[in-house]
């Protein structure tokens, strides 16, 4: 089975700082960027063409970036997430000027998708293990019930950095592993043995162990019905403000309660870590550093 990657690289990274776009920061011993892990460990898991979603400013750079990096290694496209791309009728409003969030994003790619793909941050590191576990979900048979798709799960303790408040997707999975619901929590910080945010109703205390998303998802091309559906409704029911989000997790959890779908929800079996501030890049660093001494990569992935 032919899958695919889309890769979400339009982000403006504005906590980052600095003037350049974390996408295509070198952080690996080798010079590597974060996305390029994620390409090494896909292909190894079986995946066989990447799809950046960019935005139109970057793409004269990232295009030239992702020819010279791994050129003809991978197969690989870029298509643009514009915020002018709307439903029919909808006027933007004149403050927006960045595209309108993730679930925005994935439908950027609908018309170069064939079949089953991974969805995933350009600027995060999800582990061989995750993408080995993505790829033997999206191969199985199709269900003859309802479109099923993946999420996959982090455990909370294994994505809080020492310092600083961050924002997650707490999944919550029936006992056979299905996504029952995920509430985006933020503001998570460490509390003894516990770990408290903000949920949507409240305070939320969670566990070390409670599996979080950090948007590494498995779609079959059924997403894009339901993605297109939620766009309108996006737009018919929020009230026009420049600064709205269609964010995938909220459209997945929707379109779950609703019964459109079935999500699994998989132990990732590896650790995450990823860039927000220029703090975090040290930090990413030494950590690809430590895998690279362990074998689990070369020091230059394309070699």
């Amino acid at each position: 089975m032919d899958l695919q990657l889309v890769i979400l690289a339009a982000g403006l990274g504005s906590r980052y700082g600095g003037g350049g776009l974390k996408q295509m920061e070198t952080v690996g011993p080798g010079g590597a960027t974060l996305m390029e892990y994620s390409l090494y460990d896909a292909r190894r898991a079986g995946f066989g063409e990447v799809v950046f979603v960019i935005r139109a400013e970057m793409a004269d750079g990232f295009r030239g970036f992702a020819a010279a990096r791994f050129g003809s290694r991978m197969p690989w496209r870029t298509v643009i997430q514009r915020p002018e791309n709307v439903p029919p009728g909808v006027a933007v409003p004149p403050e927006r000027v960045k595209p309108w969030g993730t679930a925005q994003a994935v439908l950027a790619a609908a018309d170069v998708i064939r079949g089953p793909c991974a969805v995933l941050n350009a600027d995060d590191f999800y582990g061989a293990e995750a993408f080995a576990a993505l790829a033997g979900f999206l191969g199985q048979p199709p269900s003859d019930r309802l479109p099923s798709h993946a999420v996959v799960g982090y455990r909370l303790q294994d994505t809080v950095p020492e310092g600083g408040a961050v924002n997650r997707g707490a999944c919550r999975a029936d006992a056979a592993g299905w996504l029952e619901t995920i509430e985006e929590v933020t503001g998570i910080v460490r509390s003894g043995d516990r770990y408290t945010g903000r949920g949507e109703t409240g305070e939320v205390v969670l566990s070390g162990d409670a599996l979080v998303s950090m948007n590494l998802w498995g779609f079959t091309p059924a997403i894009f019905d339901t993605l297109r559906r939620g766009w309108r409704e996006f737009f018919r029911s929020e009230p026009r403000k420049g600064g709205r989000e269609y964010l995938l997790p909220t459209v997945v959890r929707e379109a779950v309660r609703r019964n459109e779908c079935r999500v699994k929800v998989l132990e990732a079996g590896s650790r995450w870590f990823g860039i927000t501030h220029a703090a975090d890049r040290p930090v990413v660093s030494a950590a690809l550093q430590r895998l690279v001494a362990e074998g689990r990569y070369p020091e230059r992935l394309w070699e």
